[in-house]
């Protein structure tokens, strides 16, 4: 028992970190579902104000209302990903505008 308690006594440190970084990537497993689902509403939206034509515009206006909406976990996930993410859920927005003529209208009623 002694031997433990001066373990963590001696390596306190390095615990914290473990800790830290366990959390971290817990939460960005559980957040990045979060997002992709976020986004699809997000570049609707977007789509929707700046309409066709606009893409560079669209994923700025985007990622802005990443960072506003999920600050801490905007930190911890690279523009490519995100990047890839939106595109991601460009893809969904294009096939439910097929699919679906409400979300057609929606997106065409600037």
């Amino acid at each position: 028992m002694n031997e433990i308690i001066a373990f963590l006594s001696e390596n306190w440190y390095v615990i914290v970190v473990v800790l830290i970084l366990l959390f971290g990537i817990y939460y960005t497993i559980t957040n990045k579902e979060k997002v992709k689902e976020w986004l699809k509403w997000a570049v609707t939206t977007v789509e929707k104000e700046l309409g066709t034509k606009t893409g560079q515009l669209k994923l700025r206006k985007v990622y802005d209302m990443f960072i506003e909406r999920f600050p801490v976990f905007s930190k911890l996930v690279p523009f490519n990903i995100f990047s890839t993410w939106v595109d991601l859920a460009l893809e969904w927005m294009k096939e439910q505008i097929n699919k679906n003529e409400a979300i057609k209208t929606f997106t065409e009623n600037n």
